[in-house]
């Protein structure tokens, strides 16, 4: 008895004041949502995968319904985390059936649901349910002529019905009012908004922001009123780069003027998951904001893609922000009403970044260490999907392990569109030593489908190496992209970073050059910037290095800076805030 109460108190010393919160369900990013497989032959040019992205979240009846590219259906919660699949696909039979709901629209309207595709032309219908869950649909209007790519809805507090379009590296976005009874238009589209890459850096195409070879894209508008101002956002400057961001421009009625705000709100350039645009900001239950958005892969084909959740809101001066800090580490769901710009992260630190692996088998190039190296865009796969191929990750110490985050890539996948019934299954197991195992987690009975499977822990575990054991694939080779253990290592954590230097010149006031001095056991850095000193709202997550490439800035704006070392025990005392003219 006296064992087990000293290794309790170990364990919650370990685990840290986290430990003493109240028990609320936690998530992590990406969305572990069953997606489909790119249903388009020749966007599988270098193997099939999963594809989707330009998700919208809609609180509809007390649920949460998740709409998204070629899915062939959607998806309905009651809690943001527990996500049921409805399969449906929306269009006729002189529709190519890989067209299904691109970029879709959703919104509701008094007491319905309605959806709507992407489209260049007049032929499209607007599905309306007031039972999504059932899947009952009809059709409220065929076609909605005045068509349009990357469509947004939204119904302002006098009843008034608009619609923002556009996806395009030289056309804006538009506007317009709808009737909102037979959706037809008043007059024509207006011109709501361009990019401005000589002003804003973050405009800038390509994934070092350069403008390489194409002009920047606009696109995914959606919109958000709040204390009687109108919020347009828009997705850029391209879907491929890690730098994939949603803007937001604020005006005084629906259909502006609109100026930008200086930074996009929703970024996420680093970690493991990058890239936070074209999505959707809504409010939950409690009127909590969120927002829903695209996470880029981009190795199979450029449009190989994945869905992010992120806090959002307003703050006191009604500026719109999105919380990624720790963005794709275990977070906090909502059980209340809360406030967003305080850290919803449960302090669950990464145990096992760029730490020892061992492995049953190897393909070829695709080697262990791809599975820790924070890279969703690299990954490991054994020689076969069979039951029996594993993976073992050393956590270098004795650590307190609260999750475990399972990312699978595709290797060899022969599937392409939605395929209902697939699941993956597995074994987890821990170990103190290497060479007694005790099981951790038994899925060899799971019938879902869990790409990016995320396991909190019940009760929190000490171990040193963790093993992942295959039981069944889906389709393919038994390959991880990201095989993340989360919890608090033994040790301490870093000290506060020096010497943070901005070096921006007037040469390109849209850039500058981020250095610092190095910290001692240090795994990454996270740089928090803005335009005021109290709203540092961007976070960029730098592992491995001590400099950063900034090309996001806003180049008429003085900007600041803090930055905080992190590593498996904890994370550092912020720096002192510093000023970039």
């Amino acid at each position: 008895m006296k064992k087990k109460l000293l290794f309790t108190i170990l364990v919650l010393l370990l685990a840290g004041p986290y430990s003493l919160w109240s028990q609320r369900a936690t998530y992590c990013n990406p969305m572990n949502l069953d997606y489909g497989y790119t249903p388009i032959p020749n966007f599988s040019e270098w193997g099939k995968h999963r594809a989707t992205a330009d998700p919208v979240i809609v609180l509809y009846k007390g649920d949460y319904y998740l709409f998204s590219t070629n899915q062939w259906g959607y998806w309905w919660s009651n809690d943001l985390n527990h996500w049921n699949f409805v399969s449906r696909s929306f269009l006729k039979s002189y529709h190519k059936v890989y067209d299904d709901l691109c970029a879709p629209a959703v919104w509701v309207q008094g007491d319905t649901l309605l959806v709507f595709g992407s489209t260049y032309s007049s032929t499209f219908p607007i599905w309306m349910s007031t039972n999504p869950k059932a899947n009952e649909w009809k059709e409220a209007i065929d076609p909605l002529e005045i068509g349009g790519w990357d469509p947004a809805f939204f119904t302002d507090d006098d009843g008034k019905l608009y619609m923002y379009n556009g996806s395009s590296n030289n056309f804006p976005i538009y506007g317009i009012e709808l009737n909102r009874k037979t959706f037809k238009p008043y007059g024509t589209r207006k011109e709501m908004l361009l990019l401005n890459d000589d002003r804003y850096g973050w405009h800038r195409f390509g994934e070092h922001m350069d403008n390489t070879f194409l002009d920047p894209f606009i696109e995914g508008a959606w919109m958000n009123r709040h204390n009687g101002k109108y919020y347009l956002q828009y997705g850029a400057p391209g879907t491929e780069f890690s730098g994939y961001a949603d803007g937001v421009a604020v005006g005084d009625s629906p259909l502006g003027n609109f100026t930008h705000q200086p930074l996009p709100f929703s970024y996420k350039p680093g970690g493991f998951a990058r890239g936070a645009g074209h999505g959707a900001t809504f409010a939950d239950k409690w009127g909590n904001f969120w927002h829903v958005s695209t996470i880029a892969i981009s190795v199979k084909n450029n449009f190989e893609r994945r869905l992010g959740l992120w806090p959002a809101g307003f703050d006191n001066d009604d500026v719109m922000y999105c919380n990624t800090v720790f963005g794709d580490y275990p977070h906090y769901l909502p059980d209340g009403k809360a406030n967003h710009l305080e850290s919803q992260f449960t302090g669950w630190m990464l145990l096992n970044y760029n730490k020892p692996v061992t492995v049953s088998s190897t393909l070829g190039g695709y080697t262990p260490n791809n599975a820790v190296d924070e890279d969703i865009k690299t990954y490991w796969s054994a020689e076969t999907g069979n039951a029996g191929e594993w993976i073992t990750t050393d956590l270098g110490a004795l650590s307190t392990v609260r999750a475990v985050q399972i990312n699978y890539a595709d290797q060899d996948a022969e599937f392409l569109g939605k395929s209902l019934g697939v699941y993956h299954q597995y074994k987890l197991w821990y170990s103190a030593d290497g060479k007694k195992w005790k099981l951790l987690t038994d899925k060899s009975n799971n019938r879902t489908d869990v790409p990016h499977d995320y396991i909190e822990l019940k009760e929190p575990v000490l171990a040193r190496f963790v093993k992942l054991e295959n039981i069944h694939m889906p389709t393919g080779k038994f390959a991880i992209s990201g095989f993340r253990i989360f919890g608090k290592g033994a040790g301490e954590k870093p000290g506060k970073v020096s010497n943070l230097i901005v070096l921006r010149t007037e040469n390109d006031k849209r850039s500058a050059w981020l250095k610092w001095s190095p910290v001692d056991e240090a795994t990454g850095y996270n740089i928090y910037l803005g335009t005021e000193p109290d709203k540092l709202y961007n976070c960029i997550m730098v592992l491995g290095s001590n400099e950063y490439w900034l090309k996001t800035m806003d180049k008429q704006l003085p900007y600041y800076f803090v930055i905080e070392a992190f590593n498996e025990n904890g994370i550092s005392e912020k720096s002192t805030t510093i000023k970039a003219e």
